[in-house]
């Protein structure tokens, strides 16, 4: 990823912040150019709830080169209390106790690490709900 775009996209990376059709009403994430449901192009950011639930879930326990030593860790498919769904990492819970149901919310961590300059990438994880 170049450096200029990386910065440009540095807030929907750290915010949760989705896109919502003005015309269907329909809210989703990643961002896209044209509305999934209907579309339209008429397009405006909103920022997505940070609290969901867990739908889906995986363990990774073989990962890809640069993630070996985080294994192993779990990716889920949480669907947001706004009803948006959105892949994440769910940390500070062992693998075998995530479930269906399970309540997340949103928490800022480390993602990555770039071995050769050292440079780290934070972003979004999800993690069990504190009460």
């Amino acid at each position: 990823m170049s450096v200029p775009r990386y910065w440009r996209e540095i807030k929907y990376r750290y915010r949760l912040i989705g896109e919502m059709c003005t015309d269907c009403g329909a809210a989703f994430f990643p961002r896209r150019a044209v509305c999934p449901r209907c579309g339209s192009k008429d397009l405006e950011e909103c920022k997505l709830s940070e609290k969901g639930a867990v739908v889906s879930w995986t363990v990774v326990r073989n990962p890809p080169a640069g993630y070996e030593k985080y294994a192993p860790y779990v990716v889920a498919l949480i669907e947001l209390d706004d009803g948006v769904r959105i892949l994440s990492q769910v940390v500070d819970v062992e693998p075998e106790e995530v479930e269906a149901g399970m309540r997340v919310e949103a928490t800022f961590r480390r993602v990555r690490e770039d071995g050769s300059s050292g440079i780290i990438e934070y972003g979004y994880k999800f993690r069990p709900v504190i009460e």
